[in-house]
């Protein structure tokens, strides 16, 4: 190990222990996540008698949650300062995705009925009055671990903001982001197992308790850059590199970087640039993490619980991991051309945003064989990590650093606005599909409402670049 003495030449590289740290939070952030998507469709709709409108309401309320908890959590991990942020975060979401275990005990107790198995043999009224009261749990529930989800992305952008140049902010941001490509990984490989094996209840504490030990670690390894025993002078300066290049872009040196408020966030165009291109295509992400297991079930007949339908989230989600190389895009076209950090994130973002109309050949392939789904829908996805490594790193590149947490909380809720309204559609979609028999472009039924919502999944980045270049044309600073 490098020593710590700051005084020597040699670097530490302690900002990618650091950014190692970001990785497992998300992974762990993902695996949460996902226990609700692994579990639904096999366990919890025929023990509560759900269809997919109480499924997408409890996704769309926990999406619409987290852009209300992004807004205000990237105030208050500006307030807290990263390292209590950080835990703030997790310590909520981790009890959130704990009590989910809960919502079947408290639903017997409130209809009246003794067990799971008299739960299951309900019919009639008692079915629909078991559907709408453990509905109703889930979303306290989900509400909690949205609450405490929520501030993951503006600590962990301001982390990033703290110990790295812009030059490297994209590539870091990748490789932390890809902690949710691994939680999707690990996620069905265990998720569906440990429910079968133990119930789906415990699934969920198992995974809620990985957040509390990664809480004990961060306590020890996380200080400011300037303060750590482990950033020698040399990594020091290379991680504030950036200071002598800011001073000669803004026309008058400030002695000390003056905090933003909340409003004056709200008067610069590069917010609006980066709130709309999370708006625009955020849903998509979230319609794929939340709807591909009941996506594979319902329209192929492949269960989470067989290897088939485990093995095909796994390629989905490792199909995922080639977006580290679009973290590096960026850095590569700064090091090539000489262009400002914007530029080049611009210029691999509408590189991402032609990707993902591959999507439209998913459900037609489809028909073919379901893995041609599967890499088709992996592939949109790894378009959508680049996107996002890329769109979250427009914000460190251009407010000062007491303002990175907010304008990334604006832009989450943004985001997550954008998911509750996917969420609700889709669900509603596919039960309104399904009564009907709706038709489209030779789909009959659910495949019909799938076909629609991939349609506007493939081209929302194209839309969301195009929003994003118009309010923000070029590079500009942002004075603090």
């Amino acid at each position: 190990m490098a020593s710590t003495d700051k005084t020597t030449s040699g670097m530490t590289h302690y900002r990618w222990t650091i950014c190692g740290m970001m990785f497992l939070a998300l992974t762990v952030n993902y695996l949460d996540r996902q226990v609700l998507s692994l579990t639904w469709d096999e366990f919890i709709k025929p023990e509560f008698h759900w269809d997919e409108s109480h499924y997408g309401m409890v996704t769309a309320t926990f999406s619409i949650v987290y852009a209300i908890g992004m807004l205000f959590a990237g105030r208050v991990v500006d307030w807290l300062g990263t390292k209590r942020g950080f835990l703030w975060s997790i310590g909520i979401w981790s009890a959130g995705a704990c009590l989910h275990a809960f919502c079947g005990i408290a639903t017997e107790w409130q209809v009246g009925l003794a067990d799971k198995a008299e739960l299951i043999a309900a019919t009639g009224d008692m079915a629909v009055l078991i559907s709408t009261i453990s509905m109703y749990f889930f979303l306290m529930a989900r509400c909690v671990l949205a609450i405490g989800e929520a501030g993951y992305f503006p600590a962990a952008v301001k982390v990033t903001a703290e110990y790295f140049p812009k030059r490297d902010r994209a590539f870091a941001t990748s490789i932390f982001n890809a902690g949710a490509s691994i939680g999707a990984l690990v996620a069905p490989l265990s998720i569906p197992y440990l429910a079968k094996a133990w119930g789906w209840e415990l699934a969920f504490v198992i995974i809620g308790v990985l957040g509390f030990i990664w809480m004990g670690f961060w306590v020890f390894m996380y200080s400011a850059p300037a303060k750590s025993r482990f950033v020698n002078a040399a990594e020091l300066a290379y991680i504030e590199q950036d200071k002598e290049i800011e001073a000669n872009l803004v026309e008058e040196p400030q002695a000390e970087e003056k905090k933003m408020s909340f409003l004056q966030c709200f008067r610069y165009r590069q917010t609006w640039a980066f709130a709309l291109g999370k708006f625009l295509t955020d849903g998509v992400w979230w319609f794929f993490l939340f709807w591909t297991p009941s996506y594979l079930n319902t329209q192929f007949g492949i269960k989470m619980t067989e290897g088939k339908g485990s093995a095909m989230i796994f390629v989905l989600y490792a199909i995922t991991m080639l977006s580290l190389y679009g973290g590096k895009l960026p850095t590569i076209f700064i090091n090539r051309t000489g262009a400002n950090p914007y530029a080049a994130r611009m210029r691999a973002m509408l590189i991402f945003a032609f990707v993902p109309l591959l999507v439209l050949l998913a459900q037609p392939l489809g028909t073919v064989s379901p893995w041609y789904s599967v890499i088709l829908i992996g592939i949109g996805c790894a378009a959508h990590q680049s996107w996002s490594a890329n769109i979250y790193t427009t914000v460190s590149d251009m407010f000062p650093r007491s303002a990175v947490a907010t304008v990334t909380g604006i832009g989450g809720m943004a985001g997550g606005f954008s998911s509750m309204l996917m969420q609700m559609t889709a669900g509603n979609l596919f039960v309104y599909a399904d009564e009907v028999q709706m038709s489209f472009m030779g789909f009959v039924g659910k495949p019909a409402g799938y076909f629609i919502i991939f349609c506007v999944c493939s081209v929302a980045y194209l839309v969301g670049w195009v929003v994003m270049k118009s309010l923000v044309p070029r590079y500009k600073l942002i004075k603090g």
